[in-house]
């Protein structure tokens, strides 16, 4: 919590301010009482006007600056706690932003989607009782009790019995709200991943007809987060009653043993409201302690989440003292590479060797788990070998900066991704600068013009989120052409074809050809027909390369090539 209370720096003078208007509202808020003492012994009982005009006007004047000092104090924290919350954010935005995938599949998507909302909140909901009271709530306390013993020293007696208790009850409750706080997070993360996970998968779930059993998760989920949130709530609902039961308690205590010191003519009248009113502040300021005390735990457990996701170190970072390149040419070799996912027992890629020409197109083949999206995401630096090297005109990728490697790639995952925005906003995204007739450009070769010609607004229709309004042909295509408007050095499509229809791809191959000429092209595809042409195809079989050549040679020469190809054509299209 510390470290993150380092947050707060740039909004350091607010906090001096905050400060000092919660000490004078301190102040204020012990002095009434006196004034009502006086003006009740003095004033009233003695019948002196005068006085009471006085200093029942001064009373007035102290009681409008603690009202205004609240308010003042009040807006200043929620200024400071928001910008807390602003800044924290966009650090773990920005720190999430360098994350490889590894990382993403450790901490889980749907728990970073809690921590950047839920978390932080909770957090800032914690620093802006914290500007308020951390000052104001111990100052009141040890005031009160100053001004209590001055008062009366002998009714005084009763704070030694009653504040002890209060300690006890609060310590009491808030040993069990602890672990509550901490499980609730927990409870809120699971709810958050069912939820995600039904909105993402409507589709499949109504498919298969599982929506009642999606719903038993959901209530389960549900459930536990209800039955915990009770519980903390109940914890909770305690403090208030517990407390007032004290404060009337000790109030009629101080009545009993007061009244029989006025009748004594020991304690005037005005002294014994005063004493009142200052263990009633001393009661409330507990409180607020209490309060702000009970805010810690969830707190705490919220600051530990984000501190998790802030101390991972990505697995993946540019080097520190990177080439001096400014362009490459696009020369791709995959030397003796092997790779193992982090924490997997087996290699997903065994010494695999081969070279990419700029120029040339090689396609990868091969069966479901053979390593093809693997190969382009160890080009990409998503991961890095765990032997071997992936080299760039010579160079290792390891050796290069992150966004001079990526700036020269051209990458169509095998799962289509479209943003919400317009559509020459999505193509523009492979290259922000891109002129209008570029975009359009990258649109006819990805076989794209037709159908954004056909929408209401054309290139100015707006993509719903995850592009559910878009067919999966359409969505491939059109990052296919965000691809192409950036002109790299290095194309890589991760089966990014399996969508379009044989007559749609046939031309998008065809168009391709020309518009990449001068570049690697990498092709990873499941279909026979798409790798046919290109200048060489590499199989693979679990990992291994066990055949590399043109589609003629791969027929006479590869057993695995000849099944995977009698699998898709017929006798005539194989000759």
């Amino acid at each position: 919590m510390r470290r993150l209370l380092g947050t707060l720096d740039p909004y350091r003078w607010s906090v001096a301010a905050i400060l000092i208007l919660v000490f004078l509202q301190s102040l204020t808020s012990l002095y009434l009482p006196n004034l009502m003492s006086k003006i009740v012994d003095v004033g009233v009982l003695k019948g002196n006007i005068a006085y009471i005009e006085r200093v029942g006007g001064f009373m007035l004047l102290v009681s409008l600056a603690n009202a205004i000092l609240p308010v003042s104090s009040g807006l200043l924290a929620s200024r400071a706690s928001a910008g807390f919350g602003q800044i924290l954010r966009h650090r773990i935005f920005r720190h999430v932003e360098r994350f490889m995938l590894h990382e993403f599949d450790q901490l889980g998507t749907s728990s970073l989607i809690v921590r950047t909302n839920n978390d932080i909140m909770q957090v800032q909901q914690f620093v802006n009782m914290l500007l308020r009271m951390m000052v104001m709530a111990p100052l009141m306390a040890l005031g009160g009790i100053v001004m209590a013993v001055y008062t009366n020293a002998r009714l005084s007696l009763i704070l030694l019995v009653v504040i002890p208790i209060l300690g006890v009850v609060i310590w009491l409750v808030l040993r069990r709200g602890m672990a509550l706080f901490a499980l609730l997070q927990t409870k809120v993360d699971v709810l958050n991943r069912v939820v995600r996970e039904n909105l993402s998968g409507i589709r499949v779930i109504r498919a298969f007809h599982r929506s009642h059993h999606e719903m038993r998760r959901f209530d389960r989920a549900n459930v536990d987060l209800t039955a915990v949130s009770a519980d903390v709530f109940k914890i909770m609902a305690l403090v208030m009653p517990l407390v007032m039961l004290i404060i009337n308690l000790s109030t009629i205590a101080i009545l009993w043993f007061g009244a029989v010191q006025i009748n004594a003519l020991q304690l005037p009248i005005g002294k014994l409201m005063a004493y009142i009113q200052y263990v009633t502040q001393i009661m409330f300021s507990i409180m607020m302690m209490s309060t702000m005390l009970f805010m810690v735990p969830r707190a705490q457990a919220s600051a530990r989440r984000i501190l998790e996701v802030l101390d991972t170190v990505p697995t993946i970072e540019g080097p520190g003292h990177p080439l001096p390149v400014a362009a490459l040419a696009g020369t791709v070799e995959f030397d003796d590479v092997s790779f193992r996912y982090p924490g997997a027992e087996t290699m997903v890629l065994s010494h695999v060797s081969f070279a990419v020409q700029p120029g040339e197109v090689v396609a990868i083949i091969g069966g479901t788990g053979a390593g093809k999206s693997t190969l382009l995401n160890l080009l990409v630096r998503f991961y890095d070998v765990s032997h071997g090297r992936v080299l760039i005109d010579g160079f290792d990728v390891r050796q290069l900066s992150l966004a001079c490697l990526r700036q020269h790639i051209g990458y169509v995952p095998q799962k289509a991704v479209v943003f919400s925005g317009s559509v020459a906003e999505n193509i523009r995204y492979g290259r922000p600068d891109a002129s209008d007739e570029e975009v359009r450009r990258a649109a006819d070769i990805a076989q794209a013009t037709e159908f954004i010609d056909e929408l209401t607004d054309g290139w100015s229709s707006r993509i719903a989120q995850g592009g559910s309004d878009l067919s999966g042909g359409q969505k491939q295509r059109l990052t296919i052409a965000r691809a192409l408007v950036r002109r790299p050095a290095i194309y890589l499509f991760d089966d990014s074809f399996s969508a379009l229809d044989f007559r749609t791809d046939a031309r998008l191959r065809a168009a391709l050809r020309p518009a990449t000429a001068g570049a690697s092209v990498i092709v990873v595809a499941q279909r026979v027909s798409t790798v046919m042409d290109a200048d060489r195809i590499v199989v693979l079989d679990q990992g291994r390369v066990v055949g590399i050549g043109t589609h003629r040679e791969l027929m006479a020469t590869s057993n695995v090539y000849r099944e995977i190809v009698s699998s898709q054509l017929s006798e005539e299209e194989t000759a």
